[in-house]
């Protein structure tokens, strides 16, 4: 299934997308799309909904994130070998992990806001993995079994503030640094994680072509490793890391600026698009 929350921010409904690419509304049958929503057995339930009895959502409405109460928003970081050799950095023994504030969540199409004083912030398509089950202290050839499913993100970052320190996490966590979706689609529609074809455009230029195949560490091995030092609760987000083609790497660095236009998206997880905006614009624009 491909599910997914349209409307205005915070009056999301839930809904799914058709074999044909139509939304339908999920509203008669549940309340909404979160942590309660993602087990194995609550998406069997949902799965035996034939989606011609649902009704069809007139128009084109905004898409929000695809799933409510999220717990954690978890990032990995340098977690492609070509990424990293581009940020002139070694490739990782073990996967670094840094956290993205619940607070810059926002949908796949609203608009990205630089924050003020940024002068570096920059791009990076990533894999989303939404945990379905608790997990604590799984076997990686096991891992999968806690996954409920998959989707886009675009981990923004600002640089300048990301490496004043060896704390990432405030260049990570600037409202609307966390552009998610714009569907959950359930792991039973992907054959294989690490076989996953990613791609970002700037402005209608490729800046970014990878596949999550050349993932230093995969899903199943990161969602083992984090179970071991925190609990994975159903809702939380692992963005998985991004392949090379960042603003950072690029000589002379690029970086976004107000005007730019953001395209990106995962072969099966569907796609993004996003403007951005200076900090004031967007400020006027939510009065």
């Amino acid at each position: 299934m491909k599910l997914v929350r349209y409307g205005r921010p915070g009056k999301e409904k839930p809904g799914l997308i058709d074999d044909e690419g139509r939304l339908r509304s999920l509203a008669g049958e549940l309340d909404d799309i979160g942590p309660e929503t993602l087990s194995d057995k609550a998406l069997r339930k949902l799965a035996k909904i034939d989606p011609a009895s649902l009704p069809l959502v007139r128009g084109t409405p905004r898409f929000g994130v695809p799933l409510t109460g999220i717990g954690k928003f978890i990032g990995i970081g340098l977690n492609y070998a070509d990424h990293a050799a581009e940020t002139n950095m070694p490739i990782p023994l073990e996967p670094i992990v840094f956290m993205k504030a619940l607070s810059c969540l926002s949908g796949p199409d609203d608009p990205v806001r630089l924050p003020p004083g940024s002068k570096k912030t920059d791009w990076e398509v990533e894999l989303g993995v939404v945990i379905g089950t608790r997990a604590q202290y799984v076997d990686e050839a096991d891992a999968l079994d806690y996954v409920a499913g998959f989707c886009v993100v675009n981990d923004v970052s600002e640089r300048a503030f990301q490496f004043q320190s060896s704390q990432w996490d405030k260049g990570k966590g600037c409202d609307t640094f966390g552009p998610v979706g714009p569907w959950l689609v359930t792991r039973d529609e992907v054959m294989d994680p690490q076989r996953l074809d990613l791609y970002l455009e700037l402005n209608g230029k490729r800046m970014q072509t990878g596949c999550t195949e050349t993932m230093v560490f995969t899903v199943a091995q990161l969602v083992s490793y984090l179970s071991r030092f925190m609990t994975l609760e159903p809702g939380d987000i692992i963005a998985t890391g991004t392949p090379p083609g960042v603003g950072m790497g690029r000589t002379p660095p690029r970086f976004l600026k107000p005007g730019d236009t953001l395209r990106l998206g995962i072969a099966g997880l569907g796609e993004q698009q996003q403007s951005i905006v200076a900090a004031d614009t967007a400020a006027r624009r939510a009065r």
